[in-house]
C-alpha cells in the first residue's frame, strides 16, 4: 500500500471516530434532562412547581413572600450597613421598595462595595433588583451617612412552596482590597 493510501485509510478512521463522538455527545447531551431531573428529585432539591393564582397583570394574588434583610461589614470594615426594615412582604410580580443605611465611620473619604446573596441559593434567580446600591461602588466622605435603596421584584414564578426569601449584602473596602492586591505600585 502507498503511503498516500495509508494516510487516506488512517483519515477515515479518524473522520469515522470523531463522527460516533459527536454523535455519543449529542445523545448524552438528551440524556442529561431527564437525568437531572431524577437526581434532583433524589436528593430532595426539587420544589412543588404547581402554579400560584395570577391576576391578569401577571402579580400573584393573594400570595404574599418574606422577604428578610440581613447586612454585614466585612473584617476591618469602617462601615455601619443597616436595613432601615428587617422584612417586607411582597407579592411576586410587582415592584418592591426596601432602604438600606450606610455609614461610614472612617476618618478619611472611603469607597465600598456591596456584595448581594440570596437565600435559599436556588431562589436567587426569582429576585431580580431593578435598581441597587449594589451595582456600582459607593462613596462616602468622612463620616458620611447614606441611606441606599433596593428596587426589586419578586417573579412571579417563585416555585409555590417558597414563602420566604433572605436578602444579605456584605460590605468591602473597595481602597483597601486594590491597596494590598499584587503588582499594585501606589
Amino acid at each position: 500500500m502507498t503511503e498516500q493510501g495509508e494516510g487516506r485509510r488512517r483519515n477515515g478512521s479518524l473522520t469515522r471516530s470523531l463522527l460516533v463522538m459527536v454523535a455519543g455527545s449529542f445523545a448524552f447531551g438528551f440524556a442529561l434532562v431527564p437525568l437531572y431531573d431524577v437526581i434532583c428529585e433524589a436528593a430532595g432539591i426539587r420544589v412543588n412547581d404547581a402554579p400560584s393564582r395570577m391576576t391578569e397583570s401577571g402579580v400573584a394574588a393573594g400570595r404574599p413572600v418574606a422577604l428578610e434583610f440581613v447586612s454585614m461589614v466585612a473584617p476591618g470594615g469602617e462601615w455601619e450597613l443597616t436595613p432601615a426594615t428587617g422584612q417586607v412582604l411582597v407579592e411576586p410580580g410587582r415592584l418592591a421598595e426596601a432602604r438600606f443605611v450606610i455609614r461610614s465611620r472612617a476618618s478619611v473619604p472611603v469607597t465600598g462595595q456591596a456584595v448581594p446573596s440570596v437565600a435559599p441559593a436556588y431562589t436567587a434567580k426569582y429576585l431580580q433588583k431593578t435598581e441597587c446600591f449594589c451595582f456600582t461602588p459607593q462613596h462616602f466622605d468622612e463620616g458620611e451617612v447614606k441611606e441606599m435603596p433596593v428596587r426589586f421584584i419578586v417573579d412571579r414564578d417563585l416555585p409555590a412552596g417558597v414563602d420566604r426569601l433572605t436578602l444579605s449584602y456584605s460590605f468591602f473596602d473597595t481602597g483597601r482590597l486594590t491597596q494590598g492586591s499584587p503588582g499594585n505600585n501606589s
